[in-house]
């Protein structure tokens, strides 16, 4: 792993460490949706020799903290367990781009060229213009805002987050 990935893959770790999306290196024999990443109730198995975007824990961890707490319980490998997976996919998009920027991670590795079916230099500009793939679902689930609150104390909008992990 190259020291610029390396530096990435640690920044990613701290924050799952910070907002509690749990992980574990380990080898991974099972077919993955990703190189090297498989969701297992819950935490994220990473096998570092076989990951080839260190992005892609960025993402994966997103899955999991956008899952409802019973799915986190008892999905494993694919997102077929889980309610409305291609609205959990975009606030996937919306949840990553977010966490780049709270952690003062570059966008596109996590959104890199080999992922996002060719579109990930249209997302992250539309994500920089304002246009926000799946924040009205953030928004629905309580985890930010898009404009202020005068009626809240402290009002967050997005891309800060209220909080990181579905509650409900």
């Amino acid at each position: 792993m190259e020291s610029s990935d390396e530096i990435s893959l640690n920044k990613i770790l701290s924050f799952l460490d910070r907002i509690g999306v749990l992980y574990k290196f380990t080898n991974i024999e099972k077919e993955c949706f990703l190189a090297g990443l498989f969701i297992d109730k819950g935490t994220l198995l990473i096998d570092k020799d076989k990951l080839k975007h260190v992005g892609d824990v960025m993402h994966e961890a997103g899955h999991i903290a956008l899952m409802s707490p019973e799915e986190r319980q008892t999905v494993s490998g694919s997102l077929d367990g889980i309610l409305y997976p291609e609205a959990v996919e975009m606030m996937t998009l919306a949840w990553s781009y977010a966490a780049c920027l709270e952690i003062e991670l570059d966008p596109y590795v996590v959104f890199h060229k080999d992922g996002y079916k060719g579109d990930s230099e249209s997302i992250v500009s539309n994500f920089q213009q304002g246009s926000i793939i799946g924040l009205p679902m953030l928004q629905w689930l309580g985890l930010t805002n898009d404009r202020i609150d005068p009626t809240q104390n402290k009002t967050v909008v997005y891309p800060k987050m209220i909080t990181w992990i579905r509650q409900k």
